[in-house]
């Protein structure tokens, strides 16, 4: 067990460990540069890829979806309970309880714990989770949010309804496309990898038991919520443990680059971002263990 548990946390240490020691050798990283080209190409192509011949069926996904959204309803409304518990304003607190890192670290854990039949369910979680923050959470963010202008400038939007017409008509790509697409798609995860570590490297984490206390409090408790809405959902229950594990993964870096731009405690923040991934290598083997 131990074996397989590292062979699954491994690439996803050392593929994080190359961007925080590239950026710490003092190499420059073009962050925005990449995540711009992940998210508008490489997304897509991966939801695609992965979609367009995968053996799930709809239902079981757009339920994933859901699941999704009702974990982070519910992680929205622990926030008042929370907040006050650690002595900050819920503001501070919303966007790190609700967005956990379910691309950069969770889908590589996914794919490496669960294989290529689990990666649909994980796309699932990670697109909902980010349609919802990049909408709400930069409406949250900033007063002149466009949540509609967003969801219209998401491609990763688009290639979910392509995906599931597919899915749905039973309607096979060309040959010629699903090779580009499965070249294209490629890149997605390394690049995800690399750029969580570069972040790491770049945040300037202070205050590092506050994050420990976060973690505490936030990771069981988004575990057992997604336990608890996969099974009232009857769910798959491979669709229940990769709805569990992506919910529990750490607080996701963009939560630090929108408590920036809010100017809402962005070194609190970040704490919470560095601790909660660095306990992930901890407590994501435990977890691993439990639901394989």
């Amino acid at each position: 067990m131990f074996a397989q548990l590292f062979a699954v946390m491994a690439p996803v240490l050392i593929g994080a460990g190359l961007g925080f020691t590239w950026v710490r050798l003092g190499h420059d990283f073009p962050v925005p540069f990449v995540t711009k080209l992940v998210f508008n190409i490489g997304t897509p192509a991966l939801i695609l890829a992965s979609l367009a011949g995968a053996e799930v069926d709809a239902q079981s996904f757009t339920m994933t979806m859901l699941g999704t959204l009702l974990v982070l309803a519910v992680m929205a409304l622990a926030t008042f309970l929370v907040a006050p518990l650690l002595g900050k304003p819920w503001q501070v607190m919303l966007a790190p309880m609700m967005y956990p890192n379910t691309g950069n670290m969770g889908l590589p854990v996914v794919l490496y714990a669960f294989g290529q039949s689990a990666f649909a369910f994980a796309i699932a979680v990670m697109v909902t989770v980010s349609l919802v923050q990049f909408t709400f959470g930069i409406a949250m963010s900033s007063r002149s949010g466009r949540p509609l202008r967003t969801l219209a400038r998401t491609p990763a939007l688009y290639a979910i309804a392509v995906a599931l017409t597919l899915l749905l008509t039973e309607t096979e790509l060309p040959l010629w496309l699903d090779n580009t697409l499965e070249l294209i798609s490629g890149f997605t995860v390394p690049l995800m990898l690399i750029t969580l570590g570069v972040s790491l490297a770049n945040i300037r984490a202070r205050n590092l038991s506050a994050g420990v206390g976060f973690s505490v409090i936030r990771i069981p408790l988004a575990a057992l919520l997604a336990f608890v809405v996969g099974h009232l959902l009857g769910l798959p229950p491979l669709a229940q443990s990769i709805l569990v594990v992506q919910m529990s993964m750490p607080v996701a870096v963009f939560n630090y680059l929108f408590a920036q731009r809010s100017g809402r405690e962005p070194e609190y923040v970040a704490s919470l971002v560095f601790c909660s991934t660095l306990l992930a290598f901890i407590y994501l083997p435990m977890l691993l263990a439990f639901l394989l």
